[in-house]
């Protein structure tokens, strides 16, 4: 190789030799360096697959060939994960495809306060006494930063994007720190007019069905017993939006998730019961609306009105967000251009 050689000021940086289409990064430690390809380099085939380079293991260096570019994204995936390893934690499938993308959407000049272009990576995250999530994509980012600033924060997008994971996230972080004194859990139940007067039990087993996302959420970042003691004494409420009328909710992170499914006038009232020292979290999918027809959605009409309003932060998902399995990225991509089709003919008809 004709490259120079540069070797990092810090020993917590890989070594680098270089030239215009070719890397070769050495790590100090074999066994974070092992870790970082992953079992049978399964990391780096990952890298090859998003990035179309081509990286080969060689003990603990690996070489990186292709366009300038891409060899010098996957330069800055594999030293932030290295980081990551060095700092304690682990690496996944999902860490590498979400350095992928953050390195990418450097590149593609994303105003990210995260980002530092062209050098090194850095996330946000979100940190309670059982786990901490770190942003797997920009949006995913600029949400976690929105939940840290503002009051008041609308998250909207498809499902798998984290949008209602991230808001139960950062409200277990906020109770936990003492920033507020209780989280309360709202949704729309059953259909729009929420009839939960038909159904069997008292008011919380009427609702548990509908928000066992948010509880499934609470557990990953609480422990189970605390979470229990913590329902029993109020300080976790769940509070069905038809009984939120008259409230004002004070020193609280409130979520209200599968807004979409809110009336114009439940969508106001709920955001009328904001108080002193409260979040507030509005998470839904514009295009998984349930409601009757000609009935217009709360979160709809609140996107429109409230988009320029000082104090409120509005974080819109897409399908390149979505971070369960490729597949359903692909999924929720086909039924959104059908989804946008079928408004656009809505709309040349009216």
């Amino acid at each position: 190789m004709n490259g120079q050689e540069l070797v990092s000021s810090s020993p917590r940086h890989p070594r680098i030799a270089s030239d215009a289409n070719h890397f070769v990064l050495t790590f100090e430690n074999n066994r974070f360096a092992s870790e970082l390809f992953g079992q049978f380099d399964q990391n780096l085939k990952l890298l090859e697959q998003r990035l179309h380079i081509d990286a080969r293991a060689r003990g603990n260096s690996v070489v990186i060939t292709g366009d300038v570019l891409a060899t010098n994204q996957a330069r800055r995936t594999l030293d932030y994960l290295y980081e990551k390893l060095q700092k304690g934690g682990s690496v996944e499938r999902s860490d590498v495809e979400g350095a992928i993308r953050m390195a990418v959407a450097a590149d593609d000049q994303l105003t990210l306060p995260t980002m530092e272009k062209k050098a090194k990576l850095t996330m946000a995250q979100i940190s309670t006494r059982k786990k901490t999530i770190i942003a797997r994509t920009p949006t995913q980012d600029a949400y976690m930063r929105a939940l840290e600033r503002s009051e008041m924060v609308f998250g909207v997008g498809p499902a798998g994007t984290g949008k209602t994971y991230l808001a139960v996230a950062h409200a277990a972080q906020l109770l936990e720190r003492g920033a507020v004194e209780k989280i309360i859990l709202s949704r729309p139940a059953v259909e729009a007019g929420e009839r939960l007067g038909f159904l069997p039990g008292d008011m919380k087993e009427k609702v548990d069905p509908y928000l066992r996302p948010l509880y499934d959420a609470l557990y990953d970042m609480i422990p189970g017993d605390k979470v229990e003691r913590a329902i029993t004494a109020g300080v976790i409420e769940i509070a069905p939006l038809a009984f939120m009328r008259g409230r004002t909710l004070a020193n609280a992170a409130i979520i209200l998730d599968e807004a979409q499914n809110t009336t114009a006038m439940q969508m106001k009232m709920f955001l009328t019961r904001l108080g002193e020292n409260s979040r507030m979290i509005i998470t839904g999918d514009p295009s998984q609306i349930d409601l009757p027809r000609g009935v217009k959605s709360g979160l709809v009409e609140a996107l429109h009105l409230l988009n320029e309003v000082e104090g409120i932060s509005i974080t819109r998902f897409k399908d390149i967000d979505v971070v369960r399995h490729p597949l359903v990225g692909r999924i929720v991509k086909a039924y959104d251009a059908t989804y946008v089709a079928a408004n656009e003919e809505a709309s040349q008809q009216d």
